[in-house]
């Protein structure tokens, strides 16, 4: 996070706004130049024997490849696709939502590169922008788990199921699929691996804070058995908002910490130094 942070007070003034809608427009152009003539389309695939020829226009020019035939599905589904960029973008900020789709973008031309000079395949069909935008559909998923939306628009579904439904259908296409499909899968996918790694204090799931905190419940419940969860204790007397309703609690502002006290000690408990 402070590496994004610093990044965005330097780079943050080039980040473009509204990137949900221009990904859109990208593939409605796309979709015209193959209603026109769909032979151009070949021309525009992210394919590294032909960039390594010169077509060095490809490296722009796959982004606006549609992931899908034109349909009403697909029409919806490009809107959903821009309904959660949008919400995306407001949520994190222009700065990092360019961050997360090129970055997804970087990646995958990576990876065609990579098939090539490895395996010596050109995989241009395999690599667009498809699985770039379901990385997109899983961040929402886990910045918004709760939020409710209508499979079919009929039946109501959390998006951290269907998040959970599309992480299985990448694992059956990963186990099923050619070396082509395995690699546009993974390099489009390590935004969102990257991303989350980054903006998620991963410091709590080490073996030594796990243990810690498991430490601290344990001390917790055997110097507090049977009082339940509680807001207030009295450092004196150990008298919880459970033990009444007439008490009342107050933090001491001449204590060295955060130290509580019930209304019969608040003026008359000795002040606790640091150094005693």
């Amino acid at each position: 996070m402070d590496f994004l942070n610093k990044m965005e007070r330097k780079f943050g003034k080039y980040a473009i706004p509204n990137l949900p809608a221009i990904l859109i427009a990208l593939y409605v152009a796309g979709y015209i130049i193959e209603l026109i003539n769909s032979n151009v389309i070949w021309y525009l695939y992210l394919s590294p024997t032909m960039i390594l020829r010169g077509q060095i226009w490809r490296l722009v020019t796959w982004v606006i490849i549609p992931p899908y035939s034109l349909d009403v599905f697909v029409i919806i589904t490009l809107y959903f696709y821009f309904s959660i960029g949008k919400t995306l973008e407001r949520t994190w900020g222009v700065f990092r939502f360019n961050v997360y789709i090129f970055s997804g973008m970087l990646f995958t031309i990576i990876g065609a590169f990579l098939l090539y000079f490895i395996a010596h395949v050109d995989g241009a069909y395999y690599f667009s922008t498809y699985y770039v935008c379901m990385s997109m559909f899983l961040a929402f998923a886990v910045t918004y788990p709760d939020m409710q939306v209508l499979l079919m628009f009929i039946i109501p579904i959390k998006m951290k199921w269907l998040g959970i439904l599309y992480g299985a259908l990448l694992l059956a296409s990963l186990v099923q699929g050619n070396i082509a499909t395995r690699v546009a899968i993974v390099v489009s996918l390590l935004n969102f691996v990257i991303y989350f790694a980054m903006t998620r204090n991963l410091f709590r799931y080490s073996p030594h804070e796990i243990h810690r905190r498991n430490e601290f419940n344990r001390k917790v419940k055997k110097v507090q058995p049977n009082k339940g969860n509680t807001r207030h204790r009295c450092a004196v007397c150990g008298r919880t908002e459970k033990d009444g309703d007439h008490l009342e609690f107050r933090y001491c502002s001449k204590c060295e910490g955060n130290y509580e006290y019930c209304q019969d000690h608040l003026f008359t408990h000795q002040h606790k130094r640091k150094n005693m």
